[in-house]
Parts: C-alpha cells; structure tokens; sequence
C-alpha cells in the first residue's frame, strides 16, 4: 500500500549509477523550491552529457537503469572503478560510454528510417541481459524448453478483452477483501514505522518511517547511514529528497510520478476505480509466486500503464507493475505485496518488495498508527540546495 520510487542502482559497490553517458556533480544554481518549479534537465545536473540530453533528471537515471538491465552490467563496468567513491570520476570517458553513445544514436537512425519514429529497436532488442549480442542460433534453446512467460511483459489484448466492468468487478472484489468501502472510508491517515533494506543500504535493515493522509499524500522516509532519503506525493507532484546524493532534489516526472500517484492511491484504494482509466481485463492465467492471480490493467492519469494482480482466491492485491517510458525504451518496475494485517479494520500489507531495473528493495513495518494528525509539513517540498 505504500510506494517506493527508485532506491539504489545494479552497481557491485551499492553506490547509484547516475549516469553512463555523462556524470553528476554540476547541479543547478537556480533550481528553488515552489509549486512552480521545473524538473532539473539532465545537461543541467550532470557533467559531461553529451547524447542525453533534454530529459529530467528522474527519467536520466532511470535510463541508467535500462543500460544495466538490457546489459548485465554495473555502474563500474562501464565508468571507472574509481567513480565508486568520487562522485566527479563518473565523469570520465571510457571506451564502453563511447561506445554506448554510438549505439543510442545507431537505434534513433533505425527507429526513424524503419520504423517512422516508433521505438521498436532498443539496448534489450539485440543484447537481452548479456554484453554481447549473441550472433549464432542456440540448439540448446531452439529444442530445449521455452523459457516460462514473464507476468510483467507488456501484452496488447485484442479488443473484445477490454472489458471495464469485468476489471471493476476484481477490484471490487479487492475492496471487499480489505475491509469494504464503509471500514476505508473510516481511515483518514496512518503513520508506520519499520525497517528498510536494499542495494542502497548493502541489504542491512535501517529505520524508515511513513506518513500518509486520504485521499493521495504520502511520504517516506529510510534513515540512511549517510543521511535521509525521503520520497513524497503531495497531491499534486512528486519528489526524492537525499542527503547522500549529488543531486539532492530529483522531481519525478512521467512514469515515476504516475507511479507516485498510483501508490498513494493504493495507500486509500476506496476510489481506485477512478483513479486509474481505461480498465480491461481478460489477461491469460497466472501466478505470482504460488498463488494463481487475476490481472487487471489501468492506465494512470499522465498515460503509464499499470497492472494490478489480486489473488484469485483471497481478493487481496499481490502485486502492482508499471512500465515507465524512458528516452531509450520501456522498464518496468512491480512491488510485490504480503503480510496482510488489521489495522483499524483495514488490511493493509506489512510488507512490500520493490523490484527495477535499478535494485530491489524490502520494506517490513512493525507498528501502524491510523487516524493520526499529520501535519501538513511531512508534505512540503524542500528548497533545493546548492
């Protein structure tokens, strides 16, 4: 019922990768706080950017992201091993930046002169998680067993599928499985307090806490070993604050703030229906872990497709995957949910993993608090530093 935005990058150190083409350490000198405030471009925040440009800094990092998923690599493959303790290292040119360079422009000049501008070639298209793409066909895969369908792969239904009130049916079906609308309409706010863990932290657990406030606020924050990282939906926009990052204010734009506003709505599902659009269902059979799941999809309100899987038998929400759009391609990010509890006659999860193309994280709470006073401060954007 929570959200996490993008903790920690696939690096073998725990260290972020913020970049692959370019570095950070050049930050805006302009850049205040206030609602009218516009994301920092990646040329702006970083040095060294020399092909993607343009783009705010969220959807920068998460290409990063898809570099390292399509490729199996880590921050240090493909910076120097010396980026993982200078932050200014990063900004050195290595032959595989140069090289991955040539590449991105190599798929844009496919993309327009064979596609008319459609992306349908990318990083993952010809390397599918190796460094080299493979040029000579596998017997071993071509008569040994396929691969089993991945639960979080885009898949287009044909039309007579996009059923909307079958799609409102399973949800309603989920809010009947919480608690009903009577009992959610009776949670005004929560405060909850647990642990955190991931790439970011070497996998120990730190103190992390969460505030949220109906119908769509929500915050939180992991007590790092090198300061706080705070993530928080206002309502309106969406942003990661962090004393141990060059960038120290990173707004989300695009998918990852749709992907805010879907978590806070999750946080307080009793209009979940109309926060999401497009509803269909109809997805083939699947699980998700050993549980057999019923699939609905949505669409949020900046045009990010979001799937919902509940649990066939208990109605309760097991997991959430959208796919953000970045410069490069598509990656999707889904949060596994478990450990379901009472709180105030609700249920909500005790529990969520986050898993992207960037790290995976954990998040278990011990204690929840709901209907507490939570002041309007835990939402307030904080003046972006120098």
């Amino acid at each position: 019922m929570m959200f996490e935005s993008r903790r920690a990058i696939l690096c073998a150190t725990g260290t972020m990768v913020l970049c692959l083409l370019g570095t950070p350490w050049a930050r805006s000198q302009s850049a205040m706080a206030g609602a009218d405030q516009k994301p920092q471009m990646s040329e702006d925040a970083f040095k060294n950017i020399q092909v993607l440009r343009g783009i705010p800094v969220n959807e920068f990092m998460g290409t990063m992201g898809f570099f390292a998923a399509s490729l199996g690599m880590n921050c240090t493959d493909c910076h120097v091993n010396e980026s993982a303790g200078d932050w200014k290292r990063y900004a050195d040119d290595t032959p595989l930046k140069n090289t991955a360079r040539r590449m991105v422009l190599m798929e844009n000049l496919i993309n327009r002169s064979d596609f008319g501008a459609t992306r349908m070639v990318t990083c993952y298209t010809c390397h599918r998680g190796a460094q080299r793409p493979e040029v000579t066909p596998s017997l071993a895969e071509q008569y040994g067993a396929p691969p089993p369908d991945d639960p979080d792969r885009i898949m287009v239904l044909p039309d007579a599928t996009n059923d909307p009130a079958a799609a409102e049916q399973i949800i309603d079906k989920f809010i009947q499985a919480i608690g009903g609308a009577q009992q959610l309409a009776k949670l005004s706010s929560f405060a909850a307090k647990g642990t955190y863990a991931g790439f970011d932290t070497d996998f120990q657990k730190v103190p992390t806490e969460i505030f949220a406030k109906a119908p769509n606020q929500l915050t939180m924050t992991n007590h790092l070993h090198g300061g706080d990282n705070t993530t928080t939906y206002d309502g309106h926009e969406a942003w990661v604050a962090s004393a141990d990052r060059p960038v120290p204010l990173i707004m989300l734009t695009g998918g990852e703030l749709d992907g805010a506003r879907v978590d806070a709505s999750i946080s307080f599902p009793a209009t979940l229906k109309q926060d999401l659009s497009k509803w269909h269902a109809g997805f083939p059979p699947i699980t998700v872990g050993d549980r057999p799941a019923q699939v609905v999809e949505g669409t949020a309100p900046g045009g990010t497709p979001v799937k919902l899987f509940f649990d066939k038998q208990s109605g309760l929400l097991l997991r959430q995957t959208r796919f953000i759009n970045t410069v490069v391609g598509v990656i999707p990010l889904h949060i596994d949910y478990s450990d379901y509890r009472a709180v105030a006659g609700v249920k909500m999860p005790f529990k969520w993993q986050v898993t992207w193309v960037d790290g995976q994280s954990t998040t278990e709470l011990s204690n929840v608090q709901p209907n507490v006073a939570v002041a309007a401060a835990k939402f307030v954007k904080p003046a972006a530093t120098k």
